[in-house]
């Protein structure tokens, strides 16, 4: 990001009928060279020729790993980069996961490590969590997981540290950042992305090929129903395992993580992580979906052949109903002296108040210095600072707040959420 961008407002005027530049037009040329075999034996194979592994431990995942590649080849507008993307992610899932249960078995001790009383945050995609994540992070007390150690969370030999690159696993993810970027540099003004970036856990939930993370990089409803449908435990204790295994390797800390999809999975997240400290975050819909449904409709213009709006209008208003829905049903399995509920209206005035409702209940001290420090992280991470893309719902998508609110009274009615969006 240049220093002129700062503070802009961008408007991207042709999200219906993209004009693509030279940098995109080139990535989708490269990308539809590939000839990619999207099945499960193609992927795991690449991840044994990659690590020289090949215990994956308990292999339930494989009927999960099929699925997903089912779904991407069904997806007849996914575009070349689109299908490269994800055959690269699921080759690297595959291999960290060969990666993890290799330290595991050569240390059988990283099983007995504790994940003492981790904070958590849950709460809508595009409602906030990001930014509460990282700077909950800015506490150096707490650990977390940033984008490089999230792709690679297992270093091998060639990460090791040398006088010429002291972190190799950061260097790489930033060459993978900076190349993304440049095929859509509007997305770092949607959504804050760096090396240092504070990664979702997410990431350690797909070495076992679940979550909803597939639904965000195509649009596969078989692989939704599916996922709703089945018990995320075993998913859920593969995030612990990758926490433990971090833990091993540079720790041990209080974890801070998060993810939107926990607002689905509370009764699974009480019991995998009894002792947290809950911080469920809210906001209007409206605010949310208006975000998700631009993300995806500018990413289309390399990820899909085509950029429809109907495309993530259809899918994504629905999504939020069951994600929401079901935290409504399930909120109260959490314990209240456990859990805070934080409401994005009161964050923006006030984050100081909330900030130490949330380290009282985690049982830490939130000193004047500790203060001082999450409030220049606040600062530095202003989005009115660094630039800001603004939403069109009407001229985009031909929707209006109300048509989008009018799905989501049940939400209102049980959180005092304020209308953010006319």
């Amino acid at each position: 990001m240049t220093q002129a961008a700062k503070g802009q407002v961008f408007e991207i005027k042709d999200m219906r009928a993209p004009v693509l530049d030279e940098a995109q037009k080139a990535a989708l040329a490269a990308a539809s060279q590939a000839s990619l075999d999207f099945s499960s034996a193609a992927i795991m194979g690449a991840a044994k020729a990659q690590t020289s592994l090949d215990d994956f431990g308990a292999l339930d995942f494989v009927e999960r790993l099929d699925l997903w590649c089912e779904c991407v080849d069904e997806d007849e507008f996914l575009s070349p980069v689109g299908r490269a993307g994800l055959w690269t992610m699921f080759v690297r899932y595959a291999a960290d996961r060969l990666r993890v249960e290799d330290i595991c078995k050569r240390h059988p001790e990283i099983l007995d490590i504790e994940i003492d009383r981790p904070i958590i945050v849950a709460g809508p995609p595009r409602s906030g969590t990001t930014h509460l994540l990282g700077l909950l992070s800015a506490d150096k007390r707490l650990r977390s997981l940033p984008w490089w150690e999230a792709i690679a969370p297992v270093p091998t030999a060639e990460d090791e540290p040398s006088p010429d690159d002291p972190n190799p696993r950061w260097t790489k993810a930033e060459a993978g950042w900076q190349q993304q970027e440049a095929v859509l540099p509007m997305m770092n003004y949607m959504h804050e992305f760096s090396p240092d970036h504070i990664s979702e856990d997410i990431e350690l939930q797909a070495l076992d090929f679940s979550s909803y993370l597939l639904e965000w990089l195509a649009l596969v409803p078989r692989w939704r129903d599916y996922y709703l449908s089945h018990d995320q435990s075993g998913t859920y204790a593969y995030l612990k395992k990758g926490l433990q295994v971090l833990t091993f390797l540079k720790g041990p800390n209080r974890w801070v993580i998060k993810c939107p999809q926990h607002m689905e999975q509370l009764p699974v997240l009480n019991k995998t992580f009894p002792d947290a400290t809950f911080v469920i975050t809210h906001r209007d819909p409206v605010g949310s979906i208006r975000s998700t449904l631009s993300m995806w409709l500018y990413a289309s213009r390399v990820l899909r052949t085509k950029s429809d709006p109907e495309e993530p209008k259809g899918y994504w208003i629905d999504r939020y109903k069951t994600l929401l829905s079901r935290c409504v049903k399930d909120r109260d399995c959490l314990p209240e002296d456990q859990t805070i509920d934080v409401y994005f209206h009161q964050w923006i005035k006030d984050p100081d108040p909330i900030l130490q409702r949330i380290y009282d209940m985690a049982e830490i001290p939130l000193d004047e210095a500790t203060l001082k420090t999450l409030h220049q992280y606040h600062k530095d991470h202003d989005p009115a600072v660094k630039g800001k893309v603004r939403f069109n719902l009407e001229g985009d998508f031909g929707i209006t707040a109300e048509d989008i609110r009018q799905h989501f009274q049940f939400y209102f009615d049980r959180f005092p959420v304020e209308v953010e969006v006319r």
